[in-house]
């Protein structure tokens, strides 16, 4: 069972976050030629005070 872990900075729209796991799932499954429902994408949203940019946080 495939497992996909996402990390991404928060603010994405849930219609955005639904399209990756989608697109991400369809990728999986063709490459690894494995069922869609075998697919698993976990997706963890970063604030931007977490998530730095060349050695500094980044900011909006």
């Amino acid at each position: 069972m495939p497992i996909i872990h996402v990390h991404v900075i928060k603010g994405r729209t849930d219609e955005q976050l639904s399209e990756l796991m989608e697109s991400l799932t369809n990728a999986a499954a063709e490459s690894l030629d494995v069922k869609k429902e075998q697919v698993r994408v976990l997706i963890q949203e970063v604030p931007n005070k977490h998530w730095g940019v060349g050695g500094k946080p980044k900011q909006n």
